[in-house]
């Protein structure tokens, strides 16, 4: 791995988990050219001493911060060992306070003309985090799996009650709390994010957040979940009709599938997220549905849900080979209604592979 510094002080903590194994609560490494540390206390020692990486030193600080004057002393001891002049810094994961801290035990009783500086990193990591490897992306593809299972049983449970006679309402939140359940029974960890459960008018809210709203015959839904896996991230977003759609609610699906199809087709390495993004949109533009799609056309996928690279009119790096990516498109009608269609794919070489199962054509989501 390149650094830009002497040492690199990490303390994202997806980054950490993705350079050492370690996922505690408490804790930062620091990379030099030669060796890596991790910094964490008494309670995750045991824990760190079995699932962290073989090359990586464990340093134990009592309760990190409760003891600043050891964890300076220990500190400074490894930075003198490997000359360390230029510190990177992950400055966007960390507030002022914490930098200051990160500052003052680094520099601390030092004459001004020995003072470490310090340089922004931030995203460097990520960028490396960008390409999977194969077996991230077997973990992740897993993950998908999960969540096309739970969909499948929470489209059960929502025909199960459209046929049932005597109907207790069936809520938002109901869904919701069903998906985190569901998921847990089929092998999830957790979510990647609180699901999306939007009836009716609530479909046209982009990230609705489910609340007391019980179902009609007739809503349209939108949900959008994802499963973590072995620390992995999955995304998709689905549509369902509780009875034959409307000829407009049948035309801005269609369209929106169109559109997400035309940049699953087209969408290979080397593409870059803008030209990725605008295959969609520009199809949603020219139907006059631009003001209504005000979201970027999708995001990478791994340990955060939302990663390196963005698909967005303003992201105009290439996209790699063995990156994961969501194409989620979308359009929302104010007061009526609203669709987004989101897959997962891998990019590749030549184009991509989808990880996403569920079927997505009109005729299979109308539940009538």
């Amino acid at each position: 791995m390149k650094i830009s510094s002497d040492a690199q002080l990490i303390t994202d903590k997806s980054n950490i988990k993705y350079l050492s194994n370690f996922n505690g609560s408490s804790g930062f490494m620091l990379l030099t050219k030669k060796k890596k540390y991790l910094f964490t206390d008494f309670r995750y020692m045991e824990r760190a001493k079995s699932i962290i990486k073989k090359d990586i030193e464990l340093v134990n600080i009592t309760r990190v911060w409760r003891n600043p004057t050891e964890l300076a002393k220990s500190w400074q001891s490894i930075l003198a060992k490997h000359s360390i002049k230029i510190l990177g810094m992950e400055e966007s994961n960390l507030t002022v306070s914490q930098y200051k801290r990160f500052q003052k035990i680094t520099n601390k009783g030092s004459a001004q003309k020995n003072r470490t500086k310090f340089v922004d990193i931030s995203g460097e990591i990520e960028k490396i985090r960008e390409i999977k490897t194969a077996e991230e992306i077997k973990i992740i593809q897993k993950s998908q799996d999960i969540n096309g299972q739970v969909f499948l049983e929470i489209k059960k449970i929502i025909q199960q009650w459209l046929k049932s006679a005597n109907k207790t309402p069936l809520r938002e939140i109901d869904l919701a709390w069903k998906i985190k359940e569901i998921g847990h029974q089929l092998g999830a960890e957790e979510m990647s994010f609180d699901p999306i459960v939007g009836f009716g008018t609530h479909s046209a809210r982009p990230h609705h957040e489910p609340d007391n709203t019980p179902l009609k015959k007739g809503d349209i839904i939108l949900i959008d979940m994802g499963m973590k896996y072995k620390g992995y991230c999955s995304d998709m977003t689905r549509m369902l009709f509780t009875k034959t759609p409307t000829d407009k609610q049948a035309k801005i699906y269609n369209l929106v599938l169109e559109a997400q199809e035309n940049a699953i087709k087209k969408i290979k390495a080397g593409v870059t997220g803008a030209e990725a993004d605008a295959m969609s949109r520009d199809i949603i533009k020219k139907a006059g549905y631009g003001e209504q799609y005000g979201h970027a056309g999708g995001h990478g996928v791994g340990l955060d849900i939302h990663e390196t690279p963005s698909l967005s009119e303003n992201f105009k790096t290439p996209l790699k080979e063995d990156s994961i990516i969501t194409i989620e498109p979308g359009i929302y009608l104010e007061g009526e209604f609203g669709v987004r269609i989101e897959d997962m794919i891998l990019v590749t070489k030549t184009g991509n592979k989808s990880l996403t199962k569920v079927q997505k054509r009109l005729e299979d989501i109308i539940l009538d």
